[in-house]
């Protein structure tokens, strides 16, 4: 090889590593695009302009200096700011808003702490499929890893938790990666997503200017390669930045079941002489109405047992509708559709289905669709798609056919004589203060028929989620699989913002009240009077029921029967003890909480509770 050649070689090796060296640093782009110092624009505009094209109604948030350009830039758009006590109610809220609107749930954060209290409330979105959009502060570009205020590794925390991280490290990237993220999060099976602002993406270039300056630059060489990377680190971190760009939200994807499956389950269906329906929360996403789903349940007459979200999709009393005996139906079964439910400890890891039954199972996530197939149960037919939009035409498909009606009202008859004990138990008196079953069948009796049920507990949650009937579709949200404590005021708020005119009842144990109970501040702030109602036995009774008896102690299970009426006043609510003297008021104690509530203020019933043997043999591990 001659001179010549290598000559060349090396001179085509460093021009292509000035132009790599020109394009990482944006030095091409910012020949192309013009970068406009004097404009008074910030990053935050860009993110709320998105926002509301993507229909986001309410952003939550706890205020933090890294964020304040979006809050103030949604507002000026007319997106509502609410403001919790601390960053997992908003993350919370926000999932509540996701489940019953069905749109993006929107909560923004802090850096660093603000960013690492939302850990639980994020995973519990991912668990429960929530779409969720989580906005979080960070430090500035240039500072990242060299001991900024709250700068941690923020997107290695994300990651296992969300469907998509990024990190905006120019403003022109803001509109295409919050687009993305929101399509993402919304897409096959739903989940939260995480974007990441550094403060210098989100606030005006003359204030960002003034934080990059060197007030004595280094002299002689360094100090002029210095001051030059600095002034171009800020010219491209502006480059193009309020060019026009695209806002409307990206097609979203769903999977769905293939025409010869549903051709499949139809003759399966067709073919069943006792089926049955276990209905779970996905059923209820977008882009399939529930009401829609409602009647396409009805029109195949099969009886239904319904789970997380999917609860009142039938209404209060359907003949369709079954409560309980579950596992004895399943049994019995010949044919079970699982319609977005899991085969996890809730179905006893798939170990309640019999056998011989045919089983169709519809999911949007493979993972879930075939869980713990390898080892209890093997699906007749598995389709990874949409359940609600399968039901739909897995009706459609067996128009004119019906279940033989005296199998759902066999099931039913059994209901009827599980639920007349139950009443029969809530009528015996506990060994001190008020009987939990007879104050739950109380409040069921009495609640509106719009109303919207949040539940947040172990042992008292658990006992009226088999009393305490949803009255229609979406009108029920617990955490879902991953059992989180502490859902109760962001679930609420964000519930009672999105349907202003339902009585929203939060149902809180006394132990899972303390995660939230400064809320009451929230609620009375954004107007929006929930009402709780708090079973308060003195006790982690979920736990405490095992561990006494295998144990032989109680030790950390016991609390106080503390005062969390006067509590809520303390937050401008109003609050009312119950005790064993007030049962005879009982019904009137209820009715004056839910006119306080219509009146505009959030209200808290400290039922003081007794202990029963109800659902003796439940396990909570």
């Amino acid at each position: 090889m001659d001179i010549s050649t290598v000559l060349g070689c090396v001179f085509g090796c460093f021009l292509g590593g000035v132009v790599f060296a020109a394009y990482k640093l944006g030095i091409l782009y910012q020949l192309i695009h013009k970068t406009e110092t004097k404009s008074p624009r910030h990053g935050g505009e860009s993110v709320a302009e998105v926002l509301r094209a993507h229909g986001v109604k309410f952003l939550f948030t706890l205020v933090g200096g890294h964020i304040s350009p979006i809050l103030v830039a949604c507002e000026k758009l007319g997106i509502r700011i609410v403001d919790t006590r601390h960053e997992a109610t908003a993350v919370f809220a926000a999932d509540a808003v996701a489940r019953l609107s069905g749109t993006i749930g929107v909560a923004a954060v802090t850096a660093g702490p603000g960013l690492t209290n939302t850990v639980t409330a994020v995973k519990n979105a991912q668990m429960a499929e929530s779409p969720l959009l989580l906005i979080g502060g960070a430090a500035a570009t240039l500072l990242q890893g060299r001991g900024a205020l709250q700068d941690i590794d923020q997107m290695s925390l994300f990651k296992p938790l969300c469907k998509f991280c990024a990190s905006v490290r120019t403003v022109r990237e803001i509109v295409p990666v919050v687009r993305k993220a929101i399509a993402i999060a919304q897409s096959g099976t739903p989940g939260p997503v995480f974007v990441e602002f550094p403060i210098d993406t989100l606030y005006p270039y003359h204030l960002v200017e003034k934080e990059f300056g060197v007030k004595n630059p280094p002299k002689g060489l360094m100090g002029k390669i210095v001051t030059w990377y600095l002034h171009n680190h800020l010219k491209n971190l502006f480059a193009g930045a309020w060019e026009p760009r695209d806002v409307s939200p990206q097609p979203v994807h769903i999977p769905q079941a293939t025409d010869a499956q549903v051709q499949q389950c139809v003759e399966l269906v067709s073919r069943a002489k006792k089926p049955v329906i276990l209905l779970g929360s996905q059923a209820t996403l977008p882009p399939t109405p529930v009401d829609e789903i409602r009647k396409a349940l009805e029109s195949l007459g099969i009886p239904c047992f319904l789970g997380g979200m999917a609860r009142g999709m039938l209404g209060r009393d359907s003949p369709l509708h079954i409560r309980q005996n579950r596992r004895d139906a399943l049994k019995e079964a010949d044919l079970v559709l699982l319609a977005g439910t899991v085969c996890d400890f809730r179905l006893s890891y798939g170990r309640v289905l019999n056998r011989r039954s045919k089983i169709i199972a519809v999911n949007r996530d493979k993972t879930q669709l075939l869980k713990n197939s390898d080892m209890f149960w093997k699906p007749t037919v598995a389709i990874q798609g949409d359940a609600g939009s399968f039901l739909l035409r897995l009706s459609k498909g067996l128009t004119g056919h019906r279940c033989p009606a005296d199998w759902p009202q066999s099931l039913k008859d059994g209901d009827i004589t599980k639920e007349n004990a139950n009443r029969e138990k809530a009528a015996e008196k506990t060994e001190r203060h008020l009987n939990p079953l007879n104050v739950l069948h109380r409040v069921d009796v009495l609640m509106a028929e719009d109303s919207i049920i949040v539940a947040d507990g172990g042992d008292f949650v658990g006992s009226a989620a088999y009393i305490m009937r949803p009255r229609g579709p979406l009108r029920w949200l617990d955490p879902g699989a991953f059992g989180t404590l502490g859902v109760g005021g962001g679930f609420a708020l964000g519930a009672k913002l999105c349907r202003p005119e339902s009585e929203v009842w939060i149902i809180y144990g006394d132990g899972s009240l303390g995660y939230s109970v400064a809320e009451f501040d929230t609620f009375t702030r954004h107007k929006t009077p929930v009402i709780a109602l708090v079973g308060n036995d003195a006790c982690w009774s979920q736990i405490s029921r095992e561990q006494v008896p295998i144990l032989g102690s109680n030790v950390a299970c016991g609390l106080s029967f503390t005062d969390y009426h006067v509590v809520a006043d303390g937050y401008g609510g109003k609050g009312y003890l119950i005790r064993r003297e007030d049962e005879d008021r009982l019904d009137d104690i209820i009715c004056k909480a839910q006119q306080e509530s219509r009146e505009g203020r959030a209200t808290l019933l400290n039922v003081l509770i007794g202990k029963t043997n109800f659902r003796e043999g439940s396990i909570s591990v």
